[in-house]
């Protein structure tokens, strides 16, 4: 039991510093340092307030905790001799790091796809998922404003990807990072992706911060985690998204000639 505790704190202290750590970093560099000089990139023209803020932070404390809690579930004694989890480097080529990783966010996108259409069912969306949706101008901060049970099946993808890939340590420590980065962005509130980026076949594919934050205006459309797939697959992508893209393009580089409508 002592054992239990001991492991469940480290993770926990790990999930909230990785939190506090890459969402703190950006706040600082788009809220406090340069927001006048980066407004131009600001989706919402309305600022979020402190209470906003704090509201996140202490959401995302007690989602920490429960995402700590599912990994510690999903690397188990108990359950490891089912898993694919593999500790010999030699085990698999050393290419399989990288390659496992783009599969476990492929999984997570797709998990995430399916996860949050089931929220958004009006018999469970005031229960849980209507915490995260208090953030309508959301801010890094929001990345894991969760009601717990929506963190406990936010969390569970742990529990999927070591039964479904044989995956190293590494890449399960390269899949929490990274995908904790792309969230940040998601909920980032300002849009930087590159000017080249929308005439590229990347744009009808790849998600962008222009894209959730459409979703955390009109809680509708806009289900996917990652990538459009899902959602142009589903016909869920919001009507109006690749408009508020160009939009926001104009803002930040002037009249631009426009790639693909994505119709």
């Amino acid at each position: 039991m002592n054992q239990l505790f001991e492991n469940i704190s480290w993770a926990f202290l790990l999930t909230i510093g990785r939190y506090f750590t890459i969402a703190g970093i950006f706040f600082l560099v788009f809220y406090l340092l340069f927001p006048k000089r980066l407004l131009r990139n600001k989706i919402q023209g309305k600022l979020a307030g402190k209470a906003d803020f704090l509201r996140e932070i202490l959401h995302s404390s007690v989602s920490s905790l429960v995402l700590a809690i599912m990994a510690i579930i999903a690397l188990s004694e108990g359950i490891r001799g089912y898993t694919l989890i593999y500790t010999d480097l030699q085990a698999y080529p050393i290419w399989w790091i990288p390659v496992s990783l783009l599969l476990t966010l492929l999984v997570h996108d797709t998990y995430f796809y399916w996860m949050h259409r089931i929220l958004h069912h009006k018999r469970l969306f005031k229960a849980t998922h209507l915490v995260h949706h208090q953030s309508t101008n959301p801010s890094p901060w929001t990345s894991y404003s969760f009601h717990f049970l929506e963190a406990i099946a936010e969390g569970s993808v742990m529990i999927v990807l070591v039964f479904a890939l044989p995956l190293h340590p590494i890449t399960l420590a390269l899949f929490a990072f990274s995908s904790f980065i792309i969230n940040v962005y998601g909920h980032l509130g300002y849009e930087i992706m590159p000017k080249a980026f929308r005439n590229t076949f990347l744009f009808e594919i790849v998600n962008t911060s222009t894209f959730h934050n459409l979703h955390h205006q009109k809680f509708k459309g806009n289900y996917g985690l990652y990538l459009r797939v899902w959602d142009r697959w589903m016909k869920t992508e919001h009507p109006d998204y690749v408009k508020d893209y160009d939009r926001m393009q104009e803002q930040r580089f002037g009249k631009l000639q426009r790639g693909p409508s994505s119709d």
